[in-house]
């Protein structure tokens, strides 16, 4: 191995994709807790915190600039202070007299950091390690990333129930943590300037030609470096030519409108019910809620949940590493969509008990995780061949797509419904995905050691 990519890995990509995950994490669920806690409606906090998916909904449009220019190492390292400037801003938007709209711009630009920070730091990933050490590490990335989802909503939500409850002031215990989360961001900053590898083929327009082979169960693609472009897109093509290109490719695909259907139904359901978790469980019980304090909302859902949809996933992984996407996926679509009745029951029952609604959550968590991982390496699959990167962020960001756009009138639909009957129809929503599921193709092999 070069001298250039000699830096130990578990240096860098253990940090790397905690720090991917957090702002993510803040912009898509801290959010919604926060706005709850300062009294704004669900139909609102639906509507605007949905819109906060649209940079990762549009990053195709801009990922093979960030090929074509600069190194991902400077990329990432960049927008890592960014990200830093950009949380520390959000703190200080809170006591303004137009929090909502300032925090919520502010929160916009930092969600466009995050999104392009995604497509360099999983390039970078690329890079900086030898196609070997990708398929190990796929397991340490993940696992990081998803202690960074716990560390975001539990700890922190149980951290800013006890700073309002010390301090009896809601927005300067947000404040605090948000300054909290941009102190780390710095500390990001200043590590991987030190610490990230230089690899020599970390450069310009190298991007365009990733390729690789994504069949294995960590689904990590491997640059290719020379001219190979791809199809219809000569080595010698402009850049907006190569750029024109890549997304043609994407929808000369065959069964096109079958993958878009698939991606784009996959998450109907969820991406109603997510937008509404948080203010039903912390909503009081004559609202129809459970009426949790961040403490109980942190130990309950953003931590044993947490810790449920991580072992969800690790297994879903497992499974399709022994028997193949395609024998499991069925069994993952009903585990991913079925347990959402038990919000249908939470909301019947009311239950004041917190393991038991611990218990239930945990339960949901647990098959949203394993049957997520389906999407993932369907994803994966679909994003084979040349221009792999640009492709799996086309894949990623139509799956954005489908999260934002039900999510955005999941607020005021659930007001006219109330939270039972909106969860029944959250449930009637996942109809589509079983749909596409029926007619998707998917090679028997694929996922399988």
């Amino acid at each position: 191995m070069q001298t250039s990519q000699a830096k130990n890995p578990w240096l860098w990509v253990p940090s790397l994709y905690f720090g991917q995950a957090i702002p993510y994490i803040v912009a898509n669920n801290l959010s919604v807790i926060m706005y709850k806690d300062m009294g704004v409606s669900n139909a609102d906090i639906a509507f605007y915190t949905s819109l906060l998916y649209l940079p990762w909904v549009i990053k195709p449009l801009w990922s093979p600039l960030v090929d074509l220019s600069g190194t991902k190492r400077g990329w990432t390292v960049l927008l890592q202070l960014a990200l830093a400037a950009s949380l520390g801003a959000v703190g200080a938007t809170l006591h303004l007299p137009a929090y909502f709209m300032v925090s919520l711009g502010v929160m916009w630009l930092m969600a466009f950091a995050s999104a392009t920070h995604d497509i360099a730091a999983d390039g970078f990933y690329m890079l900086g390690l030898r196609q070997q050490q990708q398929a190990a590490f796929v397991g340490v990335r993940s696992t990081f990333y998803r202690l960074a989802t716990l560390a975001a909503q539990g700890p922190l939500v149980i951290l800013t129930g006890y700073l309002a409850s010390s301090l009896g002031d809601v927005r300067q215990a947000w404040a605090i943590v948000f300054f909290l989360l941009s102190a780390l961001f710095l500390g990001l900053f200043a590590w991987h300037q030190a610490l990230l590898p230089r690899p020599e083929a970390d450069h310009g327009a190298d991007g365009f030609s990733g390729a690789g082979h994504a069949g294995s169960p960590a689904g990590i693609a491997t640059p290719m470096h020379g001219n190979a472009t791809a199809a219809g897109a000569p080595a010698s093509a402009s850049p907006l030519a190569a750029f024109i290109a890549t997304f043609a490719s994407f929808f000369r695909k065959r069964d096109i409108w079958l993958i878009l259907g698939f991606i784009l139904t996959f998450r109907l359901g969820e991406a109603q019910l997510l937008k509404l978790v948080a203010p039903f469980l912390k909503d009081p019980v004559a609202q129809g809620g459970l009426g949790l304090s961040n403490a109980q909302y942190g130990t309950a859902y953003g931590t044993i949940g947490i810790i449920a949809l991580t072992g969800g996933g690790l297994f879903g992984g497992w499974l399709i590493s022994r028997l193949g996407l395609k024998r499991c996926l069925w069994l993952m679509v009903f585990a991913v969509h079925l347990p959402d009745l038990v919000f249908v029951y939470l909301s019947s029952a009311q239950p004041q008990n917190l393991a038991v609604i611990s218990g239930f959550l945990a339960v949901e968590q647990f098959g949203y995780g394993f049957g997520f991982t389906a999407m993932l390496l369907y994803m994966i699959m679909v994003a084979d061949g040349p221009y792999k990167t640009a492709h799996y962020a086309l894949c990623t960001g139509l799956m954005a797509l489908g999260m934002m756009v039900p999510g955005m009138w999941s607020g005021k639909l659930q007001e006219m419904l109330g939270y039972r009957h909106f969860f029944i129809w959250t449930c009637l929503a996942t109809v589509p995905a079983f749909v596409m599921a029926a007619l998707v193709k998917i090679d028997p092999e694929f996922g399988k050691k």
